[in-house]
Parts: structure tokens; C-alpha cells; sequence
């Protein structure tokens, strides 16, 4: 079969590669696996939620398609929840729910760009954007990353890389690999710039309820519906991962373009998902607030304790969910890097070329899996490799 040349050049997903290096291996009972690979919360939804969709099976329409766009009832409970954690609030025709945020990214990237366009990308990015813009067509135009600030994005160094090609200022914050925050004032400041050059600010905010605060202000502008973007994810909000809980936050004429694709693509996101999602946003505040809690403290020990070890690896940036590392092997890459941690400290990680180029002498660490007894464990295998 000839395959699409274009797809055959785009990395392998990291975390099934990851992943595909210990698929037959047994690790010993004094040295078990640590996993910090992959950002899934470790634990499960409330049983309440869990009932709850329970429940919802003795009903014919779980079953059923919904409005391409969403339920209006759970579109509307988004929109509370938005109130509530954003002192303001989209309406529900700005909203659209889709299979998690990496397909409102797509739907974005879709309705905004055509082949050849340029997308301003923050270095380190998440290796699903990187991936996506591969796919189709769209160049990634890079913001290099500046250790020496955390890898926060940088207003002028970004300014200077629009050109007539391009179409987005695409930033994740918490970002994913570094899980810094961008403060609300820089993200004024983005918008602005977007905004004097007739370009689109896109936020991806998949993790915007572990800041434990207001993530910025966008949403009171009033004219924010005419150069901004907000990709969401609640499958880590509410522990909802493996239900693919997202949506595409933005103006209803963007909204209307991106349903010609929804409906060709998925349809609509699944009743269950979106029945979770509206018993969340509805009655799961207090447990989202503790369950963040719980990550921050698990990030804290995790630093503390790294910092105090002293380590060959250079903590460099880090959040709720993520820190970012510098491996000491000037000879090897992120991979090698990576791999020679899988081998000898049965310990798993994402290496930092995943997050694009030039990353070769990092590595990311989440924190989703760990418990917090496990701390001082994870730390001997950096320690003692």
C-alpha cells in the first residue's frame, strides 16, 4: 500500500513508544516500576459520578446521538462552570464539546489554517500539536526555549516571528512538557499582540483547574470572541481520560465552521462523556479543589526532595503535573537518555525531542502516576543511575 509521505515522516506517539520499551519486561519486587510517563490522574472518578452514569444506562437515550455540537443542558452546565472558575463565561453557542482537547485542537487548526500557513509554537510544545500540524500541512514556527526563565514564552521573540504566513499564536498553559503557568498579564499582553496583527491567540488549557486560581481574563473582554481560541480538557478535571471529555471554546461563526468538520469527523462527543461531564461541572467543585490540592503537594515533595538529593539532573521547570529536566549525558539524547533510565532504573519518562527541536538534553516527568510514598523511590533511581 502507498502511504501518505507526509504522515510517515511524523515522530511515533512518545508515550506508546515509551511504553513499548518495558511491554515485556517484569520488574522485581525491590524495584518495581516507577512510572512517570504519562499525565493520567491516579485516581479514579468520585463513586457518586460513577453511580450516576451507572444510572444513566437504563436510559435509551445514553445511546443515542446528540446535537453535533452537544447537549444544550451539559453546554450550559460547562458555561456555570466557566463563571464559577473564570468570574465569566462563554455562552453555549460558543461552545463545542468534542473527543478531548486534542480534537478542538484539530477543530481549530482546521477552521483556521489552511496547508502552508504558519502557527507560532512555544518551545518546549506538547508532541500531539506538533503532530497534528504535520498532519496537516501547517508549518510549526518556533519560539526557542529559554531555560534561564523556565521556558516561559516571551513577548517580543514571539513578536518577531509573525510574518504575512501567519495564522495562530498556539501556547499551553500550565504547559505540558514544563507545567508553567503563563501569568494573566502576559496573557493580556499575547492577546494584544494577536489582536494588532490580525491573528488568533489559541490557549491550550488542558489543566486549568490545578492552578488554584483564576487562570486570566481573556473572557471579559469583550471582544474576545474576535482573536481567541480556548482549548479544553476535563478527562483530567474529572478523572474522565478514557471518556474523552474536551471543547472548543471560541465565537459562534467559528463555532458553526467547525460542526461542517464535527459532524464529518465524530459527530458529536458521546452521551456518557457528556453526561459525566455535566454531573461534574455541576456537583464535583469541592473534589476538583481537593484533588488539585493533592497534585500541588504531590509536585512540591517531588521537588523538594529532588532538589535536596543532589542529583546529577538539573531541575529546570516544573508544575502541578510536570517537571522538566536536563539529563547529564552530553553524549546521549533525550531517547538514549530515557531508554538508559527504562534499562537500568526501571523508571519511565518522555524524552525532550518529543517536545521538538533542539530538546535533546531534557526530559519530562509527570507526576499523574506517583504516590506520594513512592517520592523518595523515584528519586534513588535518578540518584543512583
Amino acid at each position: 500500500m502507498q502511504l501518505n509521505s507526509q504522515i510517515k515522516q511524523i515522530q511515533p506517539p512518545p508515550i506508546t513508544e515509551v511504553k513499548s520499551w518495558i511491554a515485556e519486561r517484569r520488574f522485581p519486587l525491590d524495584k518495581p516500576l516507577v512510572d512517570l510517563c504519562q499525565a493520567v490522574p491516579s485516581y479514579p472518578p468520585p463513586p457518586e459520578l460513577i453511580e450516576h452514569l451507572q444510572n444513566s444506562l437504563a436510559d435509551p437515550l445514553t445511546f443515542k446521538y446528540s446535537p453535533d455540537e452537544g447537549l444544550p443542558e451539559v453546554r450550559a452546565e460547562v458555561c456555570r462552570w466557566y463563571q464559577r472558575y473564570y468570574q465569566t463565561a462563554p455562552s453555549p453557542d460558543q461552545l463545542c464539546l468534542t473527543i478531548g482537547a486534542s480534537q478542538a485542537f484539530w477543530l481549530a487548526m482546521i477552521c483556521l489554517c489552511r496547508p502552508e500557513d504558519e502557527v507560532i509554537i512555544q518551545l518546549p510544545a506538547y508532541f500531539d500539536h506538533l503532530m497534528g500540524l504535520e498532519s496537516l500541512g501547517i508549518k510549526p514556527v518556533y519560539a526557542p526555549f529559554d531555560a534561564a526563565n523556565g521556558g516561559q514564552p516571551n513577548l517580543e521573540t514571539i513578536g518577531k516571528l509573525i510574518s504575512n504566513k501567519t495564522r495562530l499564536i498556539l501556547l499551553v498553559t500550565p504547559s505540558n512538557p514544563t507545567g508553567a503557568v503563563i501569568p494573566p498579564k502576559q496573557l493580556d499582553a499575547f492577546f494584544e499582540l494577536a489582536q494588532e496583527n490580525n491573528i488568533t491567540l489559541v490557549l491550550d488549557e488542558t489543566y486549568n483547574a490545578f492552578i488554584g486560581e483564576q487562570p486570566h481574563q481573556l473572557f471579559n473582554r469583550a471582544d474576545w470572541t474576535d482573536n481567541f481560541v480556548h482549548i479544553a480538557s476535563f478527562g483530567k478535571t474529572f478523572a474522565l481520560t478514557g471518556l474523552r471529555s474536551g471543547a472548543l471554546i471560541t465565537g459562534a461563526d467559528v463555532i458553526a465552521q467547525a460542526l461542517k468538520v464535527q459532524d464529518s469527523m465524530v459527530v458529536c462527543q458521546s452521551r456518557p462523556a457528556q453526561l459525566a461531564l455535566a454531573f461534574g461541572c455541576k456537583n464535583l467543585d469541592g473534589w476538583v479543589t481537593a484533588n488539585a490540592k493533592k497534585m500541588r503537594q504531590r509536585h512540591d515533595d517531588f521537588k523538594e526532595q529532588f532538589l535536596a538529593a543532589g542529583v546529577a539532573f538539573e531541575f529546570v521547570a516544573s508544575g502541578s503535573f510536570f517537571a522538566w529536566i536536563k539529563h547529564p549525558w552530553r553524549d546521549l539524547t533525550g531517547r538514549q537518555a530515557a531508554k538508559k533510565l527504562a534499562d537500568s532504573g526501571n523508571l519511565i519518562c518522555l524524552p525532550g525531542e518529543a517536545f521538538g527541536p533542539g530538546l535533546e538534553p531534557y526530559l519530562r516527568l509527570a507526576f499523574g502516576n506517583i504516590q506520594k510514598e513512592q517520592i523518595p523511590q523515584a528519586i534513588a533511581r535518578f540518584r543512583n543511575i
